[in-house]
């Protein structure tokens, strides 16, 4: 048998290995993890191909394996800061708790998201966390699946078969806060969705329109804004919503940081808070509480989420190092009513 030219140490990557076998770049990825979910032939081909080519994997990424430790992607594009920092507060207490090294790319298009998968990769992770929005990025969702990544996507309120996940109910948690609007006597309220291509806004909006229904209240269309879960994107919405002839006696926005800019908007306009209208949130960080007047919202237990998703990535790299089969988890946490002073009954 003629002897294979080798490349160059270092410069051989998985995706070579994939292509000299005939495999895909998961399945390669699963004979040089030691998943035990490949057939013999399979298994020998691409032994076969690394040989050949002389792939050598990660070497921090080996000696974590080999320790029993293991390295932990957080790949991000969140647009709002106080929701990643609670978020990455609960994936270091826990990694750090774990013995477990966390790596961070922060990334923004396609390209980008690509290029930041890409370095995570060369970095030796184990498995990749997923905050909103990527969560619902059906492209790194794919690439992370092909290269046979395991993932815990945040707060995706459409779960993906396959894919760990640790989230709230965000569709009964804005039903919860928009009964909250109704028993205090609003009727016209305005509402801010977030990002309409992130699954949780979707769900607070369907949500916000199915309970003011079931009300008998009809929303029209004047009455919904949309943003981007930024609060740059929440100024320009609430001067929408309350700049209208009619304005609505509550606003209801889709996160905090939003929330925040439709009261500086209502601030500069010389309108009373809650007195003269009330202004609601989701997710309850600490933004929360350093408002004037500090704002009612629901909570979502952001920091316990990030503890979950690492204990979820250790519990499947576990099982996959034990050769065992891992079915997975879509853990589902509690949400809560928080009143503060900026909800009040409607003013005449």
């Amino acid at each position: 048998m003629p002897k294979r030219e080798r490349q160059k140490p270092g410069s051989v990557t998985i995706l070579d290995v994939a292509r000299h076998a005939g495999v895909s770049p998961m399945t390669a990825s699963r004979v040089i993890n030691g998943n035990p979910r490949v057939g013999q032939d399979l298994r020998e081909r691409v032994q076969a191909s690394v040989q050949a080519l002389g792939y050598r994997p990660n070497l921090a990424g080996r000696s974590l394996r080999t320790a029993g430790s293991a390295r932990i992607g957080v790949l991000y594009s969140n647009p709002s800061a106080a929701y990643l920092n609670e978020l990455m507060l609960g994936i270091l207490e826990q990694s750090s708790l774990a013995g477990t090294q966390v790596l961070v790319e922060k990334c923004g298009g396609i390209a980008s998201q690509r290029a930041a998968t890409e370095r995570l990769l060369e970095a030796g992770v184990d498995g990749v966390i997923l905050p909103p929005p990527l969560c619902d990025s059906p492209q790194t969702l794919r690439e992370l699946d092909e290269r046979g990544i395991p993932v815990v996507a945040v707060a995706t309120g459409a779960p993906v078969e396959g894919v760990s996940s640790v989230r709230i109910d965000d569709y009964q948690g804005a039903r919860t806060m928009t009964r909250h609007l109704l028993e205090l006597g609003h009727v016209r309220i305005g509402f801010i969705q977030g990002d309409p291509a992130h699954t949780p806004a979707q769900l607070r909006r369907q949500a916000f329109l199915d309970t003011m229904a079931e009300a008998g209240i009809a929303v029209p269309d004047e009455c919904l804004a949309v943003g981007m879960f930024t609060y740059r994107s929440g100024l320009g919405a609430a001067r929408q919503l309350l700049e209208l002839p009619q304005r609505p006696t509550a606003v209801f926005c889709s996160n905090d940081d939003m929330a925040a800019a439709a009261m500086a908007v209502a601030h500069g306009m010389g309108l009373r808070i809650p007195e003269a209208l009330t202004i609601v949130g989701f997710d309850d960080t600490p933004m929360a509480t350093t408002l004037w007047p500090e704002l009612t919202t629901i909570r979502q237990p952001v920091t316990a989420m990030g503890k979950a998703a690492v204990s979820l990535m250790l519990e499947e790299l576990r099982a996959r190092r034990g050769g065992r089969h891992h079915d997975a988890v879509h853990q589902v946490m509690k949400h809560a009513l928080v009143k503060r002073q900026s909800s009040a009954p409607a003013a005449d």
